[in-house]
């Protein structure tokens, strides 16, 4: 028989997992430096800070965020056109 409320109990658990995965990731600090240029970078792929030659740029960082920011939700929505979305869970959960 099927039981809604398990099924979002289920939900509401992977949702708290993939936060605890996000809070994990912006934690994390990438730093790339080669030539002259430095990248810090968070986990989830905001950039920190970005340096050439010596120089802050935030220019180009506000250029390349914006272009990951994009990049992001482009896969965001096409991971949820091939899954379905939630409807596809609930609707499938029988």
């Amino acid at each position: 028989m099927f039981n809604p409320f398990k099924t979002l109990g289920d939900i509401k658990s992977m949702r708290d997992s993939a936060m605890q995965m996000q809070k994990a990731l912006a934690a994390e600090q990438i730093v790339v430096e080669r030539d002259g240029v430095k990248v810090v970078m968070s986990g989830d792929q905001k950039i920190q800070e970005l340096v050439i030659d010596g120089v802050p740029d935030d220019r180009i960082k506000e250029v390349i965020a914006e272009a990951l920011k994009k990049s992001q939700e482009i896969a965001a929505k096409k991971l949820t056109e091939m899954s379905g979305g939630i409807q596809g869970l609930l609707g499938g959960a029988k």
